[in-house]
C-alpha cells in the first residue's frame, strides 16, 4: 500500500531482551557505536515517532548532526533535520524539556483534549488531531492516521519507542523493517519494559521477521529484520 509510509522500528535491548530497567529510565547502555548506528537509521526517514513516557525518559529527540550524513540529506532533497513526532494523548509535556529547545521540526499527534494544551502555543509547528480510533473508542486508528502522514509528505518514518506504541502500531501491520541492537549486559525483572508491550499475542498469531542483515561490531549485534505480512 503506497499511500502510507515505508516504517522502520529501531531498537537496542540487552542480552534478555529489555529496552529499560525495572524503573523505566532512560536505556543508555548502548555504547558509542550503537548511537551512531541510530543517528544512521534516523538519518535517512522524514519523520521519527516515539511515545510520550520516551520523551519523559530522555528529554530530548535524537537530532541528526554528523555532517556526512547532513549532506545525504541535503541531495536527497530531505529537509535538513527529520519530524519529531511526540504521540501524547493527555499532551503532559513538560515545556522546559531541552526537546523544546532543540532546532528540530516537532508534530504532536494527541487527541482534542490533549490538542487545547498546546494550540496557543509555538512548542509544536504541527498539531494532528485524532478524531478516529477503533477498538472501542481506545485505540488510535493507525491506518488512517498513517496514511494522514503519507499525504503531510512523510514517505519514511521510523519508530524509537515505547513498547506500548510499538505494540500498537505492529498489531496494525504497519511496520516493515526491524532494525535491533543486542547489547552485552542484563537486566532481568519481571516489570522491565521488552521491546514490544501491550497486551501481547498467541503463538499462532505471533508476526514473523526474515532476517536481512547480521553485524557485529565490538561486542553489540546489529539485527535488520523484515516484518513479513506488513500492510505497506
Amino acid at each position: 500500500m503506497n499511500r502510507l509510509p515505508h516504517t522502520t522500528a529501531i531498537l537496542a535491548m540487552t542480552a534478555d531482551g529489555k529496552i529499560a530497567d525495572h524503573q523505566g529510565s532512560a536505556a543508555r547502555f548502548g555504547s558509542p557505536n550503537d548511537k551512531m548506528h541510530l543517528e544512521q537509521q534516523v538519518s535517512l526517514v522524514d519523520a521519527v515517532l516515539f511515545g510520550a513516557d520516551t520523551l519523559r525518559a530522555y528529554g530530548s529527540a535524537l537530532s541528526v548532526s554528523n555532517l556526512k550524513l547532513l549532506q545525504s540529506r541535503l541531495e536527497r532533497s530531505q529537509k535538513p533535520q527529520p519530524v519529531q513526532i511526540v504521540v501524547s494523548a493527555s499532551g503532559n509535556l513538560d515545556s522546559q524539556w531541552r526537546f523544546f529547545q532543540q532546532s528540530v521540526p516537532r508534530w504532536l499527534l494527541t487527541v482534542p483534549s490533549g490538542a487545547e494544551l498546546w494550540q496557543a502555543k509555538k512548542e509544536f509547528e504541527r498539531i494532528i488531531i485524532i478524531h478516529d480510533t477503533h477498538k472501542n473508542n481506545s485505540a488510535i486508528n493507525w491506518v488512517s492516521t498513517f496514511i494522514r502522514f503519507r499525504k503531510l509528505g512523510l514517505n519514511k518514518l521510523a519508530i524509537l519507542g515505547g513498547g506500548e506504541l510499538i505494540a500498537s502500531i505492529l498489531a496494525s501491520d504497519l511496520i516493515d523493517e526491524l532494525w535491533l541492537t543486542i547489547c552485552p549486559i542484563i537486566f532481568g525483572g519481571n516489570n522491565s519494559p521488552t521491546p514490544v508491550g501491550g497486551i501481547g499475542l498467541l503463538q499462532s498469531q505471533g508476526k514473523k521477521l526474515k532476517l536481512l542483515e547480521v553485524k557485529q561490531i565490538d561486542q553489540e549485534v546489529f539485527l535488520h529484520y523484515q516484518v513479513q505480512g506488513a500492510r505497506n
